[in-house]
């Protein structure tokens, strides 16, 4: 799935737990994002009995985004169902996008083996966590890692670890700062991941508010791309404000894909004949009448438009030091036939 070089661009609408626990605003999510040009959809797994201790789940949660008085039944509140997991992937199949899940834990990574996801994401917050990598990468599906708060030896071993399975891996730069202003960004050390672990497709995870993080991130290097996404930035929820709507999802695709065909310049056959030019190019005239055997200088020509385009007056270093070979009245366009060699 991922290839290194010049693959097509590959963008996750990443939903994370922004459907607030209703399976049909998840469902909503595919249906939208795939239409806005998703490559992927991609949600969360948690089994927080598992994933927290029981202090942390039952501790209380005063937040202004909480669901519930404690932590664990705030979580709990926003969590996919395991029986919702097919349907999603059926919807995603559907709308021809493939169907994604970072899990949080063991319970939850064994659910998305049977349900078969298409790609399994490492958080950063399991960066490093090689038991837990290593049983990822033993699903043998292609693995997006986010490396947020990571060092580079860090990143090294998880990668090895992945790399005892399979190489259909994609590395993503990532600050771990939610929402990331951007001038922490970072966008530089996506050259440094392709230079460590060329192996590997390296790609840009980032929660910034805006659109522009993206082609930049591809003229970095970046070929995978994921972005947090929302029905609406105003819902309850620490992830909504700094995630795109659909318009702006959908800016941050056509901008992303649009920038390989931005670089490229104008072939030289092309140069110059552009129509405005055909429309409003100046053609070679004397600016006064010469006589057949009169040198052509920098003295006595100039640049007109005519209805028709003769020699283009940006050509005209070619024509000094020739000579007339008729006479030719002044304001008239010099022909190539009317001019020695």
């Amino acid at each position: 799935m991922f290839k290194n070089a010049e693959m097509e661009p590959f963008v996750i609408a990443e939903v994370g737990q922004n459907h607030q626990g209703i399976l049909e605003n998840a469902l909503e999510y595919i249906r939208i994002f795939a239409f806005e040009g998703a490559d992927a959809v991609k949600f969360q797994t948690r089994n927080n009995k598992a994933l927290f201790s029981k202090s942390a789940y039952e501790k209380q949660y005063d937040s202004e985004n909480a669901m519930a008085k404690t932590y664990g039944a705030h979580r709990e509140h926003l969590e996919l169902k395991p029986e919702w997991l097919p349907l999603l992937k059926e919807e995603c199949i559907k709308h021809g996008v493939k169907f994604m899940s970072t899990p949080f834990d063991e319970p939850s990574l064994d659910i998305l083996g049977e349900v078969g996801v298409d790609i399994i994401k490492i958080a950063s917050f399991d960066l490093g966590n090689l038991p837990f990598i290593n049983r990822i990468g033993a699903i043998g599906v292609p693995v997006v890692m986010s490396v947020g708060g990571a060092k580079i030896e860090q990143i090294r071993s998880s990668v090895e670890a992945l790399l005892k399975h399979h190489n259909n891996i994609a590395v993503l730069h990532c600050v771990s700062e939610y929402p990331c202003e951007f001038d922490r960004l970072g966008l530089d050390n996506i050259e440094t991941l392709k230079k460590e672990f060329p192996e590997c497709t390296v790609g840009s995870s980032d929660h910034f508010n805006g659109t522009l993080s993206g082609p930049i991130a591809y003229m970095k290097g970046a070929r995978v791309f994921e972005k947090h996404v929302t029905l609406n930035r105003a819902w309850k929820g620490t992830d909504h404000s700094f995630a795109l709507e659909a318009k702006g999802f959908r800016n941050f695709v056509r901008d992303i894909k649009r920038v390989r065909h931005m670089l490229p310049p104008k072939s030289d056959v092309d140069l110059g004949n552009e129509y405005v030019f055909k429309k409003l190019g100046k053609s070679v005239t004397p600016i006064r009448d010469l006589k057949a055997g009169e040198e052509l200088t920098l003295d006595n020509l100039s640049g007109c438009i005519f209805d028709l385009e003769y020699i283009p007056v940006r050509d005209s270093g070619s024509l000094i030091g020739k000579a007339m070979k008729v006479d030719i009245l002044k304001g008239c366009p010099i022909l190539l036939e009317d001019i020695s060699n």
